[in-house]
Protein backbone atom coordinates (compact mmCIF):
# COMPACT_ATOMS: atom_id res chain seq x y z
CA UNK A 1 0.00 0.00 0.00
CA UNK A 2 2.71 2.17 0.47
CA UNK A 3 3.22 2.28 -3.23
CA UNK A 4 -0.23 3.40 -3.73
CA UNK A 5 0.05 6.67 -1.02
CA UNK A 6 3.25 7.92 -2.46
CA UNK A 7 2.19 7.38 -6.02
CA UNK A 8 -0.36 9.71 -5.52
CA UNK A 9 2.52 12.62 -5.90
CA UNK A 10 3.69 15.56 -3.02
CA UNK A 11 0.86 17.60 -3.19
CA UNK A 12 -1.40 14.41 -1.79
CA UNK A 13 0.96 13.70 0.92
CA UNK A 14 1.29 17.77 1.41
CA UNK A 15 -2.33 18.12 1.72
CA UNK A 16 -2.47 15.48 5.09
CA UNK A 17 0.71 17.14 6.32
CA UNK A 18 -1.95 20.54 6.33
CA UNK A 19 -4.20 21.27 8.92
CA UNK A 20 -7.73 19.88 8.37
CA UNK A 21 -10.19 17.99 10.84
CA UNK A 22 -11.58 14.72 8.74
CA UNK A 23 -13.82 12.20 9.40
CA UNK A 24 -13.51 8.71 10.68
CA UNK A 25 -16.56 6.28 8.85
CA UNK A 26 -16.87 3.23 11.34
CA UNK A 27 -19.48 0.80 10.54
CA UNK A 28 -21.95 -0.25 13.96
CA UNK A 29 -22.24 -3.75 14.60
CA UNK A 30 -25.67 -3.78 12.74
CA UNK A 31 -23.86 -2.52 10.02
CA UNK A 32 -24.48 1.32 9.90
CA UNK A 33 -22.04 3.85 9.31
CA UNK A 34 -21.07 5.90 12.45
CA UNK A 35 -19.32 8.83 11.05
CA UNK A 36 -17.39 11.26 13.51
CA UNK A 37 -15.12 14.74 13.47
CA UNK A 38 -11.53 13.42 13.69
CA UNK A 39 -7.87 14.31 13.69
CA UNK A 40 -5.82 12.36 11.54
CA UNK A 41 -2.08 11.99 11.18
CA UNK A 42 -0.85 9.47 8.44
CA UNK A 43 2.36 8.09 8.03
CA UNK A 44 3.03 7.56 4.29
CA UNK A 45 6.16 5.21 4.89
CA UNK A 46 4.70 2.72 6.97
CA UNK A 47 1.07 2.82 5.63
CA UNK A 48 -1.09 3.84 9.00
CA UNK A 49 -3.12 6.88 9.66
CA UNK A 50 -3.57 7.06 13.70
CA UNK A 51 -6.71 8.95 14.99
CA UNK A 52 -6.50 9.38 19.31
CA UNK A 53 -9.58 9.11 20.91
CA UNK A 54 -11.06 7.59 24.35
CA UNK A 55 -11.34 4.17 24.71
CA UNK A 56 -14.94 4.68 25.79
CA UNK A 57 -16.17 6.50 22.50
CA UNK A 58 -18.47 4.72 19.68
CA UNK A 59 -16.06 4.68 16.95
CA UNK A 60 -13.08 2.13 19.32
CA UNK A 61 -16.76 0.00 20.14
CA UNK A 62 -16.72 -0.71 16.51
CA UNK A 63 -13.85 -1.17 15.67
CA UNK A 64 -13.81 -3.26 18.44
CA UNK A 65 -17.24 -5.41 17.72
CA UNK A 66 -15.61 -6.60 14.01
CA UNK A 67 -13.44 -9.90 14.02
CA UNK A 68 -9.91 -9.41 14.12
CA UNK A 69 -8.76 -8.09 11.23
CA UNK A 70 -11.91 -7.00 9.60
CA UNK A 71 -12.82 -3.44 11.08
CA UNK A 72 -13.25 -1.64 7.75
CA UNK A 73 -12.61 1.98 8.12
CA UNK A 74 -12.45 5.23 6.33
CA UNK A 75 -10.79 8.40 6.64
CA UNK A 76 -11.57 11.74 4.37
CA UNK A 77 -10.76 15.36 4.36
CA UNK A 78 -11.78 17.90 2.21
CA UNK A 79 -11.38 21.45 1.10
CA UNK A 80 -13.10 22.95 -1.62
CA UNK A 81 -12.39 21.02 -4.48
CA UNK A 82 -9.26 19.06 -2.52
CA UNK A 83 -9.88 15.95 -1.19
CA UNK A 84 -8.47 12.50 -0.17
CA UNK A 85 -9.81 9.45 1.59
CA UNK A 86 -8.00 6.48 2.86
CA UNK A 87 -9.74 2.82 3.33
CA UNK A 88 -8.25 0.27 5.14
CA UNK A 89 -8.84 -1.74 8.35
CA UNK A 90 -8.84 -0.72 11.75
CA UNK A 91 -7.40 -1.98 15.67
CA UNK A 92 -7.33 -0.15 18.83
CA UNK A 93 -3.64 0.30 20.51
CA UNK A 94 -3.62 0.98 24.07
CA UNK A 95 -0.08 0.36 24.71
CA UNK A 96 1.95 3.19 26.19
CA UNK A 97 4.53 4.19 23.30
CA UNK A 98 1.57 3.38 20.47
CA UNK A 99 -0.30 6.40 22.19
CA UNK A 100 2.73 8.65 22.96
CA UNK A 101 3.69 8.18 19.29
CA UNK A 102 0.36 9.29 18.15
CA UNK A 103 0.18 11.83 20.64
CA UNK A 104 3.09 13.21 19.32
CA UNK A 105 2.08 13.11 15.74
CA UNK A 106 -1.03 14.94 16.39
CA UNK A 107 0.63 17.35 17.99
CA UNK A 108 2.88 18.10 15.13
CA UNK A 109 -0.32 18.00 12.55
CA UNK A 110 -2.96 20.43 14.50
CA UNK A 111 0.20 22.60 16.16
CA UNK A 112 -0.89 21.32 20.10
CA UNK A 113 -0.36 18.57 22.34
CA UNK A 114 -3.75 17.63 24.14
CA UNK A 115 -3.87 17.08 27.72
CA UNK A 116 -2.71 13.97 29.55
CA UNK A 117 -5.76 11.45 29.14
CA UNK A 118 -5.54 7.92 31.27
CA UNK A 119 -8.53 7.23 29.01
CA UNK A 120 -6.67 7.35 25.72
CA UNK A 121 -6.21 5.33 22.67
CA UNK A 122 -5.20 4.80 19.41
CA UNK A 123 -7.11 3.60 16.27
CA UNK A 124 -4.84 3.03 13.75
CA UNK A 125 -5.66 1.76 10.25
CA UNK A 126 -3.19 -0.04 7.94
CA UNK A 127 -3.73 1.81 4.52
CA UNK A 128 -4.84 -0.16 1.90
CA UNK A 129 -6.85 2.35 -0.34
CA UNK A 130 -5.71 5.91 -1.36
CA UNK A 131 -8.56 8.01 -3.44
CA UNK A 132 -8.67 11.46 -3.95
CA UNK A 133 -7.59 15.19 -5.66
CA UNK A 134 -5.27 16.81 -3.57
CA UNK A 135 -4.52 19.61 -6.26
CA UNK A 136 -7.55 22.78 -6.39
CA UNK A 137 -9.04 22.09 -9.53
CA UNK A 138 -8.75 25.27 -11.98
CA UNK A 139 -11.35 27.85 -11.75
CA UNK A 140 -14.35 28.01 -14.49
CA UNK A 141 -13.70 30.84 -16.49
CA UNK A 142 -17.06 32.66 -17.14
CA UNK A 143 -17.66 32.57 -20.94
CA UNK A 144 -16.51 35.89 -22.47
CA UNK A 145 -18.91 36.09 -25.15
CA UNK A 146 -21.50 38.23 -24.24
Amino acid sequence: MHAEIHCKGTGYLEFWNEYHLCTLTTLRPDGRPHVVPVGVTVDADAGIARIITRKSSRKVANVQAALPGQARVAVCQVDGGRWATLEGTAEVRTDTAAVDDAVARYGKRYGRTPAPDPERVVIEITIDRAMGQAVAPKPKVANAAA
